[in-house]
């Protein structure tokens, strides 16, 4: 039913991600998905970087995201990633909310969002209190493939 409602069916999925594992790959290895504050640890259950690639509506988009779970505060850990993206050579999104981490280099985009029982809900990730309380948080870069 959701690929009569959408137009979109796995195969098209496929299709449509045909040829991006190269850039996928190239997005997981980015270095800032690695820079964490000091206090910051990979959180439990996302060991590896989540990386790949979606489609909606004729827009194929590879992505790459690490989670982290962070005993600190909120402005820590975004000042630590003003810095690091600056020195990575991200330049803050002209477009971003006020407040909003967001960043941008070349064609790709960088997310810090931090994590609310709520979102983690969503996620299917359940009830997490190490990320859902201090900082945890998750970085994702995407872009067009």
């Amino acid at each position: 039913m959701t690929s009569a409602l959408t137009g979109c069916t796995l195969m098209d999925l496929a299709r449509d991600c045909e040829g991006t594992d190269a850039r996928v790959e190239e997005l997981a290895a980015l270095r800032v998905l690695d820079s964490r504050p000091d206090e910051a640890a990979v959180a439990r259950g996302f060991e590896e970087v989540d990386a790949g690639c979606w489609s909606d509506s004729g827009e194929v988009t590879v992505y790459a995201e690490r989670t982290y779970a962070c005993p600190g505060t909120r402005a820590g850990v975004a000042a630590h990633y003003r810095t690091a993206a600056q020195q990575d050579g991200w330049s803050p999104d002209p477009d971003a909310a006020p407040g909003d981490l967001s960043f941008v280099k070349k064609t790709m985009n960088l997310r810090i969002t931090f994590l609310t029982a709520e979102l983690l809900a969503e996620g299917g990730h359940g009830s997490r209190p190490d990320l859902s309380t201090g900082a945890g948080y998750s970085i994702t870069v995407d872009s067009y493939a």
